[in-house]
């Protein structure tokens, strides 16, 4: 989810920078690069004093985290099984041959 939230970000900061020109809708003028900036800067360092104002958001956050990685795991786990599983199978189902005894 961090990582969705994050890309997002980067890539709205990319699409304001690029220089593409025009006006908006109801011809009012676009955001410009440095407005963009200063206004990313303002919206993290708001985000980062919401633990301050609101401690519970951040430990509900922090569940929601120490969830989805346990989660995570219980799924790799199964998907490895699975692999596990799978290649047992196809081992027992391979052909085996015996040696053959050496001639003097």
């Amino acid at each position: 989810m961090g990582f969705i939230i994050r890309s997002v970000f980067w890539l709205s900061l990319v699409l304001l920078l690029v220089p593409i020109g025009g006006t908006g809708a109801d011809n009012e003028d676009t955001v410009g690069p440095l407005q963009a900036f200063f206004a990313a800067r303002g919206a993290i360092s708001d985000i980062t004093g919401m633990c301050e104002r609101k401690p519970e958001v951040c430990e509900v956050g922090k569940s929601a985290i120490h969830t989805i990685g346990v989660r995570a795991r219980e799924g790799a786990r199964m998907a490895m099984a699975a692999i596990e599983e799978k290649d047992a199978v196809e081992a027992d189902t391979e052909l085996t041959t015996g040696s053959v005894p050496a001639s003097e």
